[in-house]
């Protein structure tokens, strides 16, 4: 057995939902599971043992033990084959989950912890572990609605990044045995023109041109794959609209959205893109955030 993927968790449902994601996705890789916990030290003076009028069961490092306890015990019913580490690490969960991934193959946490403000879809943890992780981090809700035997959807865009997302996409579907959507929008706004034919007319191409280039992008994107990947069945899909519209639209029957944390838009210095932020958000299945060559 190679390879690790962790798990977050933080006692909140979402994060036995991860538990139970991540422990299907170790079995599926033949990895190892490391069940995390970031457990802060109180500023105040408050006992992290039993109180000495209160329950033999009580304190607050207690109480993290036994939330780590039943995140373990979930994993392990949802795969029993899988080796399932432990650890109670202190420190803030985001930190503590960016270290980890140094030396995980994967990173799932659950969309809402049990801080923060209650109405948001995604918790912060989940929003800037996908924007700082360094490896691919997989954003799990509660209740997906993942449908049995849906595709995994690849946002494709043709940049460096969105490269990297096609390579995990690809190996997600082989290892669900799933389907593949290769998806790629575009509007007039976000779609680079093509070299004019007529020099003398340097804005002017045939009707269908732009159509035609975006058709290319896609193809050329994800050309090589199928020759490492010939299990996995491709569908190529152009949608000539939005792109957050038009992922958000197809996770409503996919097992899986795979994104670039990065696309060809917007402002360079971001580490998460507008699109990845719309899926994190509002994606009806669990989404996968996957950063360039410089995470690793």
């Amino acid at each position: 057995m190679s390879g690790l993927v962790v798990v977050g968790v933080d006692g909140s449902e979402s994060s036995l939902a991860a538990v139970e994601t991540a422990a299907r996705e170790a079995r599926a890789r033949g990895a190892s599971l490391r069940v995390v916990h970031a457990f802060i030290w109180p500023a105040l003076p408050v006992p992290l043992g039993p109180s000495p009028v209160g329950p033999s069961e009580g304190g607050l490092r207690r109480l993290a033990e036994n939330l780590l306890t039943k995140a373990v015990e979930r994993a392990r019913a949802t795969a029993p084959d899988v080796r399932v580490d432990r650890a109670l690490v202190t420190g803030e969960a985001l930190t503590v989950l960016r270290t980890e991934s140094r030396t995980a193959e994967l990173v799932v946490v659950g969309s809402r912890g049990m801080g923060g403000f209650v109405g948001l879809l995604v918790g912060s943890t989940a929003v800037h572990l996908a924007a700082h992780g360094l490896c691919p981090v997989l954003v799990v809700r509660e209740q997906p609605a993942t449908v049995d035997g849906g595709p995994v959807v690849v946002g494709v865009d043709g940049s460096p990044v969105g490269a990297r997302a096609v390579d995990f996409a690809f190996a997600e579907a082989e290892l669900r045995k799933a389907p593949l959507v290769a998806l790629h929008a575009w509007t007039t706004w976000n779609a680079p023109l093509p070299a004019p034919r007529d020099p003398s007319l340097p804005y002017a191409n045939p009707p269908g041109e732009l159509a035609a280039e975006e058709e290319r992008l896609l193809h050329e994107s994800i050309a090589g794959r199928q020759e490492r990947y010939p299990g996995v069945v491709v569908e190529h899909k152009v949608v000539h609209g939005g792109t957050r519209e038009a992922l958000i639209e197809a996770s409503r029957s996919a097992q899986l959205l795979v994104v670039g944390s990065r696309g060809r838009g917007g402002f360079t210095g971001l580490l998460l893109g507008s699109v990845s932020q719309a899926v994190l958000h509002h994606a009806h299945c669990p989404v996968a955030v996957v950063r360039g060559a410089g995470a690793a």
